[in-house]
C-alpha cells in the first residue's frame, strides 16, 4: 500500500464558459459507466432594462436536477426554475458540503458548480473516470476511479478558489470511494478495475492501522453516528468504529449491499439488498438496517420494490425508501418497522438501464424533495407531516436530483 502523500496544490483548470467542451460523466451509483458527448456551458441571468446592466439572479436553498442536455437549478423554498446550465452528456452531481457548490463529473474530471449563481466556476479536479464525492467532518474528498487518486480539501475553503489539496493514490485504479474522519485517519476502498476486494484504514500521517480484503464487490459508503463507517460488500458489509474493522454477514450467501444512506442522529445505517446474483435486474423489495453497534443486520419488507436513487435519511435518522408504488416509506431504524407510507408520485417501474430517468429522492433539513420524470415534475415534502409542501412542473424528465447540504462540524 502506498502511503497517503501530502502534496499540496492547486487544482484548478480554467474553463470558458463560452467556449464548446468536451464533458462526460463517470457512473458512481449502482456500477461505474461512461457516457460522452459535447457541450457549452450557459445559465439565465436578469436583466434591468432601464439601466441596461445584467444581473445575476440567486437561487436561495439550490437544488439542482441534471437532464437530457444539462442542468436545471431550482429555488428550494419555491421550486422555481432560476438557472439553466447546458451541458450534453450523462452528468452526476454530489453536494460538496457548504452552502453554494456542487460537484459536477465531465470528461475532463470533477468540476464546481456555483448552484447560488448557477455558474460553472473555474475550479476542476482534473482525471479519468470520476467517481464518488463524500464530505464529512469539513473536508470533502473524490474519488477518480480511471488513477485510484483521493483527493481532499477543507470544504470551507473552496470558497475562496482553488483550495490546497491532500492527495493519496491507491494501489490500482478502482470503482472506489473514500472518507476522512475528524481525526484524520482515511478509509478508503481496495481494488483493481478486476475485482474490488475491501478497504484500508490509514492514520493521520499515512500509516495503515487497519485492513480488511473480505468484502467482494465493495461498493458505497455511510457514516453513522460516532463516526462509524459502513461499506457494502456481495455477502454483507464492512463496519469500522473505533480503530477496528468488522465483517457483518448477509442472511443468504449472496446478500448484496451497495448502496447506504447514514445519518448522524442514528447508529443504524440504511441500506439496500439484493439476493438474486443470476438476476440481469433484480428489483428487491427488502432493506437492510446495519446497526454499527451490535453488528446486527436486520431485514425488512417493503412489499415495494426501489433503486440505488431511494435511499435518504431524515431529520431525526428516520430511514427513508423511495417505492416503486409511488410512495416514501419512513423506517423507524431502532424498531425495523415501517412507520409512514407518504403517497408522493404515481407508480413507476425501474428502467433497465441504470443511466435512465426514475423517480429520485435527495432530503435537506426537514424537507425530502421527489423527482416524477414520468410526470415531468419535482415536488417538496415535509419528513414528518407529510404534507406536500410545493410542487412544480418542469419543461422535461429530471434524472439525479441533488443540492447545497452545509456539513455539521
Amino acid at each position: 500500500m502506498r502511503t497517503a502523500s501530502r502534496a499540496r496544490g492547486v487544482a484548478a483548470v480554467a474553463a470558458t464558459l463560452t467556449g464548446a467542451l468536451l464533458l462526460t460523466a463517470c457512473g458512481g451509483g449502482d456500477d461505474s459507466a461512461a457516457s460522452n458527448g459535447t457541450g457549452s456551458d450557459g445559465n439565465t441571468s436578469e436583466v434591468d432594462e432601464t439601466e441596461g446592466t445584467t444581473e445575476t439572479a440567486e437561487a436561495n436553498e439550490p437544488l439542482v436536477l441534471t437532464h437530457d442536455g444539462g442542468l436545471r437549478i431550482l429555488d428550494g423554498d419555491t421550486l422555481e426554475v432560476v438557472h439553466e446550465i447546458e451541458l450534453d452528456g450523462f452528468n452526476r452531481i454530489n453536494p460538496v458540503g457548504d452552502d453554494r457548490h456542487v460537484m459536477v463529473s465531465t470528461a475532463e474530471g470533477f468540476r464546481v458548480l456555483d448552484a447560488v449563481t448557477g455558474e460553472l466556476t473555474d475550479v476542476s479536479f482534473p482525471g479519468e473516470k470520476p467517481g464518488h464525492v463524500v464530505h464529512h467532518a469539513g473536508v470533502t474528498v473524490l474519488f477518480t476511479d480511471g488513477t485510484g487518486e483521493v483527493t481532499m480539501f477543507d470544504t470551507d475553503s473552496l470558497g475562496d478558489g482553488a483550495p490546497e489539496v491532500e492527495t493519496h493514490m491507491s494501489d490500482d485504479p478502482h470503482h472506489g470511494v473514500a472518507i476522512k474522519l475528524s481525526n484524520g485517519e482515511l478509509v478508503t476502498t481496495l481494488g483493481t478495475e478486476e475485482a474490488r476486494t475491501g478497504i484500508v484504514v490509514l492514520d493521520a500521517d499515512g500509516e495503515e492501522i487497519a485492513r480488511n480484503e473480505d468484502c467482494p464487490g465493495v461498493h458505497g459508503e455511510a457514516t453513522a453516528r460516532d463516526e462509524a463507517v459502513v461499506v457494502g460488500c456481495q455477502d454483507g458489509v464492512l463496519v469500522y468504529r473505533d480503530g477496528a474493522i468488522t465483517k457483518v454477514e448477509s442472511p443468504d450467501d449472496y446478500g448484496r449491499i451497495g448502496n447506504q444512506a447514514g445519518s448522524g442522529e442514528s447508529a443504524i445505517v440504511l441500506g439496500d439488498y439484493k439476493s438474486d446474483p443470476d438476476a440481469e435486474l433484480e428489483r428487491p423489495e427488502r432493506i437492510s438496517l446495519i446497526d454499527t453497534r451490535t453488528g446486527e443486520l436486520r431485514l425488512v419488507d417493503l412489499e415495494s420494490s426501489y433503486t440505488f436513487r431511494s435511499l435518504a435519511r431524515g431529520p431525526h435518522g428516520e430511514a427513508l425508501v423511495l417505492g416503486t408504488d409511488g410512495s416514501i416509506h419512513v423506517i423507524d431504524p431502532e424498531a425495523g418497522e415501517v412507520v409512514n407510507s407518504i403517497p408522493v408520485v404515481e407508480a413507476w417501474e425501474e428502467p433497465t438501464e441504470w443511466q435512465q430517468p426514475r423517480p429520485a429522492i435527495f432530503v435537506r433539513d426537514h424537507t425530502a424533495y421527489v423527482t416524477d420524470p414520468a410526470g415531468g415534475a419535482v415536488h417538496a415534502v415535509h419528513v414528518e407531516s407529510g404534507e406536500i409542501l410545493a410542487s412544480a412542473e418542469l419543461p422535461d424528465a429530471p434524472n439525479e436530483i441533488s443540492g447545497v447540504i452545509v456539513d455539521a462540524h
